[in-house]
């Protein structure tokens, strides 16, 4: 085993399979993760806005931070299954850059609002058209790479955006040294006037060179042979027809465990990510003092790097192995020290500085989990959409309150309450995961006992004939 295959995977087979995996790598990656970093940068701009001034501008108070990140969810859970079935009806190369070019102009509109009711409107808005992107990707990736080579590219996708939440803060610190006032705006304001600069050109690229999936692709940069391979690479492993959309869909989902426990794994282990989504590290600075503005909007962002980091590795573990569940023991046990340590108060700075960069890790199994679902979901196409997109919005469902119960800005420095749920959620995570993995074997058992079902049948029938020939 070479050092590349571990860290890319399998070498394929032939020449022309090696030449599409590249084309599929460069433009399905290019576009997917230049899309999630855009989406993950004008999502994270209003964390890294309310500590630069927007709070103190738009005279917010009490909870109406957790209230804006609340409603941009609950925008986030009304777009989330309606958009990945679009996905089934319109081009991706079309749906999927609209949508950016949608919450690239509600960008814009943010840097111009003169109150947080204002903000409330333009962020539901803003979470309906960012739905289409995390779960709509995962299920692109899905439908072109085998189980052995979509973990990684999980990953990598994943990281796109952590990323983004990565450069937001830089950004954000650069834009108020350096334009904060200048014609007259406040350094906030300007944060997403550059975000949207940065979202709509990307969409443009999309509209050019995305290249849809294997049953209607047209992009110029693919052969028939190209096409036809692509198709056929992934028998056995993925089903990539197309079938009409019908209400039978809704039963065949609803009777099958892969739906309920799914979505109940992401429901419950994507909280983990609340560390880094309610930004707890740059409350806690802001509230205990002694950090200027910049060193506010910067120091968070080691949560993020530490986060690109095991999201990563973890992804190409998995992908070498072809085992998922560690990676979700290795998150939750993580956040259950990170928590520790916070709520142990009289700690050190430095400690303290350790949890919450170490908390990073709950970002490694979002594209795990992602990736467990399209491989167990992979005999059937449409199921795999509905799922993917149905774990996405329980978990959104539970952010929807989850942030202002147990991380309201009020809480901060401490987050006793957060910190306690926190590790509540991480056990819960464990039982899950765990309960997952133990349907999924048990339907490869029944499976495998089925396949051997008309062997033995049709021996004894062959049997029976002879004996009656005889």
């Amino acid at each position: 085993m070479t050092v590349r295959n571990f860290l890319w995977g399998q070498a394929p087979s032939t020449k022309q399979e090696r030449n599409l995996l590249f084309k599929l790598d460069f433009f399905i990656l290019s576009y997917t993760c230049l899309v999630y970093f855009t989406n993950y940068l004008d999502r994270s701009n209003i964390n890294n806005a309310y500590v630069s001034g927007m709070k103190e501008d738009l005279s917010m108070e009490g909870t109406d931070f957790n209230k804006i990140l609340t409603i941009f969810t609950c925008g986030y859970i009304v777009g989330m299954i309606p958009n990945n079935l679009m996905l089934q009806i319109l081009p991706p190369r079309l749906w999927l850059p609209l949508c950016q070019i949608v919450w690239g102009v509600l960008t814009f509109c943010t840097s111009a609002v003169t109150n947080v009711q204002q903000v409330y409107a333009i962020r539901f808005f803003q979470g309906i058209a960012e739905s289409s992107t995390f779960v709509g990707t995962h299920y692109i990736l899905g439908s072109w790479y085998k189980p052995g080579e979509l973990g990684k590219r999980s990953g990598i996708f994943t990281s796109s955006g952590l990323a983004g939440t990565l450069f937001s803060g830089v950004l954000q610190g650069a834009v108020y040294s350096n334009l904060n006032g200048v014609s007259g705006r406040s350094g906030w304001r300007w944060l997403f006037i550059i975000d949207g600069v940065i979202t709509l050109p990307i969409a443009l690229y999309g509209f050019w060179l995305f290249p849809d999936v294997p049953a209607t692709t047209k992009v110029f940069y693919l052969s028939d042979e190209d096409r036809q391979l692509a198709a056929s690479r992934l028998q056995g492993y993925v089903e990539v027809r197309h079938s009409p959309l019908s209400w039978k869909l809704a039963k065949k989902v609803l009777t099958r465990w892969r739906w309920y426990a799914c979505s109940l794994l992401f429901a419950i282990s994507g909280e983990t990510e609340s560390f880094g989504s309610n930004n707890l590290m740059g409350q806690w600075l802001k509230a205990i003092g002694g950090y200027s503005v910049e060193q506010t909007d910067y120091y968070p962002s080691g949560v993020t790097a530490f986060g690109i980091l095991s999201t990563l590795v973890c992804a190409i573990w998995t992908d070498y192995t072809q085992v998922r569940w560690p990676v979700l023991v290795y998150m939750s046990v993580s956040c259950i020290v990170a928590s520790i340590c916070i709520l142990v108060w009289n700690s050190p700075t430095g400690l303290k500085f350790f949890a919450y960069y170490l908390a990073g890790a709950s970002y490694s199994g979002q594209a795990t989990t992602f990736a467990w679902a399209n491989q167990i979901c992979a005999d059937d196409d449409q199921e795999r959409a509905i799922v993917l997109a149905s774990m996405n919005m329980w978990n959104n469902v539970v952010n929807a309150w989850w942030s202002i119960v147990f991380y309201p800005a009020t809480d901060a420095p401490k987050f006793t309450k957060g910190m306690i749920a926190m590790i509540v959620i991480c056990v819960a995570t464990l039982a899950v995961t765990g309960l997952v993995w133990y349907l999924e074997r048990r339907e490869h058992r029944l499976g495998n006992r089925l396949e051997d079902t008309p062997t033995r049948d049709s021996e004894q029938e062959e049997n029976q004939s002879t004996k009656e020939n005889t």
